[in-house]
């Protein structure tokens, strides 16, 4: 009877096993973030006449929305989303083809609602609802996916992708691909498949500069990447802003200039600086060793959704978080590196530090799909 109880009590245990590392990691990251952006903004908002809580207000107000989010996500069975994907999908087209009628143009894009005082960005929620998607078609595919499976699956993803593509959204349109990429080679397809697939979409990649479909602003960033030291004046735009990125990092030194300091963030050097380049406010106002830090806590959420996805029992579970580990792992890696100048400049925002409702509401949801399959881990 003793061991009866045991048993009884482990199980239950188990099955309520909120992983807190992850729990208070995201929780960190996202009062990080909001702190960074205030300290990031504050200053060039007093400057141009405007209120200096105008962004904290905003972003504070996401995480704490996002916060009880991914909480309540956490409560829910992950096994229980299956039956929502395919509506969660349907909402996602109907939200991204909405955008090109009622959506907001901005910086040569048109791919957010303004809804009064917040902007919505449906895009970034498509990643994390095909992720759920993959997961719940591999579930259903427990011998593995077949070739068919994997021309459906494609198709699934391809036609968020064209219309994320043609907002154009090119930063989300790399991180669906990496990200689908990585849920097939978890999903079980064969090498020799995902090999074919790789040089498939190599010629279309090309198949894209040589016919136009990419724009020319798109096709000038990767050209200034490959060319930092060019002199072409044509150029010189694109490469004027990832230096400017690469001299506020480095102006912090070891420790940087401190909150709401440093010549770069005050004078507002860094276009974008609150969203795309928040690392560079990072970088000179905490310094090497503040970055250093951050980039810690960022890869300790990382890992633990990893350990997460790598302990759970069923296909769902482990396709589910180990897809958001890549989606998460692969922004800050661009992001990151796109400040530094080793990665090309997609606007891709860095997770929970960058100013943005959207992208706080996903990332934080996306964790509490995590932490809802650590709940069961034993189950």
């Amino acid at each position: 009877m003793t061991d009866t109880l045991s048993a009884m009590s482990s199980k239950l245990r188990s099955k309520d096993s909120l992983d807190l590392g992850l729990f208070w990691g995201l929780i960190a990251l996202g009062i990080t973030g909001v702190i960074m952006i205030y300290s990031a903004t504050r200053q060039p908002l007093i400057n141009a006449g405007y209120n200096p809580h105008y962004y904290l207000e905003r972003q504070l107000l996401f995480v704490v929305i996002g916060i009880v989010a991914m909480y309540v996500i956490s409560l829910i069975d992950y096994r229980r989303f299956e039956m929502a994907t395919t509506p969660l999908y349907v909402m996602s087209l109907i939200g991204l083809a909405g955008v090109f009628v009622l959506g907001k143009s901005a910086l040569g894009a048109q791919r957010w609602y303004s809804l009064g005082f917040i902007q919505i960005q449906p895009s970034e929620f498509t990643v994390v609802i095909l992720v759920l998607a993959f997961a719940t078609y591999c579930q259903r595919r427990p011998d593995g996916l077949s070739l068919y499976d994997v021309a459906r699956l494609l198709v699934m993803a391809t036609v968020p992708l064209v219309m994320i593509f043609a907002q154009p959204d090119l930063g989300t349109s790399v991180i669906i691909v990496i990200t689908v990429a990585a849920m097939l080679v978890i999903g079980g397809v064969p090498p020799r498949l995902m090999s074919l697939l790789a040089v498939v979409g190599s010629i279309g990649v090309v198949s894209a500069v040589f016919l136009d479909v990419l724009h020319k602003y798109q096709i000038d960033r990767f050209v200034s990447f490959l060319n930092q030291n060019s002199a072409n004046k044509n150029l010189q735009a694109l490469i004027y802003e990832v230096n400017n990125a690469k001299s506020a990092i480095g102006s912090g030194g070891l420790r940087g200039a401190g909150f709401f300091q440093g010549m770069q963030t005050v004078l507002g050097y860094v276009p974008e600086q609150r969203t795309d380049f928040i690392f560079t406010a990072i970088g000179e106002q905490l310094g090497f060793i503040g970055s250093v830090l951050i980039i810690l806590l960022l890869a300790f959420v990382a890992w633990r959704m990893f350990v997460v996805g790598r302990n759970s029992k069923d296909t769902m579970g482990r396709v589910l978080c180990l897809g958001i580990f890549i989606f998460f792992s692969f922004s800050c890696f661009e992001n990151i590196g796109m400040t530094m100048g080793i990665m090309p400049v997609t606007g891709i925002p860095l997770p929970l530090l960058s100013y943005g409702g959207s992208s706080a509401l996903v990332f934080l949801a996306a964790g509490g799909a995590v932490l809802s399959v650590s709940r069961r881990a034993g189950s």
